[in-house]
Formats: C-alpha cells, structure tokens, sequence
C-alpha cells in the first residue's frame, strides 16, 4: 500500500457473492479498505459474512457527503441497493483490481 496516497472519501458495498450478503461502509482510502476486507484483516460483519468482493463504489468530494450517503444506502430497501450494484456492475465481479489499489 502506498504511504503517499492521497486520501479520496468513498461510499462502497461489499458482497460475498451474487445477491448475497451486503456490506456498506465508507472511508477516505478505498484501496486500504477494500484489500482489509477482502484479506479478513479486521474481525467484524464482513469477517464473519465473508464479504470479501468490492461491488460498488461512489466517489465523494468530501468525508461529509460520503457519510451523508451511506447513512442514506444503509436507511434504503435491498432491492434498491440490488439496484445500484446491477447499473454498475451486473455481472458483480470483484471491482478490488479496477481501483488502482
């Protein structure tokens, strides 16, 4: 992991496989994050749920307004978040190597 990235504050959803068990969390350093999860690094939900694959993610300009958002998924429907997984991503694969770890 590199110690000189710059931080970007992001919304993301983990999953352990294809419609399964859903995780949403949020952080400034996406990468870090997502390899934590995807390594069973930290004990927790997505530990025990082996939710361990990236499949979504959103960009935020601030800590702010990506906490703002995930308080909003987290209060939403599955289906709806089903949703936002399937526009990105339908096919659910690991995004972990499309985001520059």
């Amino acid at each position: 992991m590199d110690q000189n990235r710059q931080f970007q504050p992001a919304v993301y959803i983990m999953a352990n496989h294809k419609r399964g068990t859903l995780y949403i969390g949020v952080t400034s350093d996406l990468p870090r994050r997502a390899w934590e999860h995807r390594e069973g690094v930290v004990a927790g939900f997505t530990k025990k749920h082996g939710c361990n694959r990236l499949v979504w993610f959103e960009l935020h300009a601030t800590m702010e307004y990506a906490i703002t958002r995930e308080k909003q998924l987290k209060g939403g429907s599955r289906a709806k978040k089903v949703s936002l997984i399937a526009a990105l991503n339908p096919d659910w694969r690991d995004l972990f190597f499309e985001i520059g770890s």
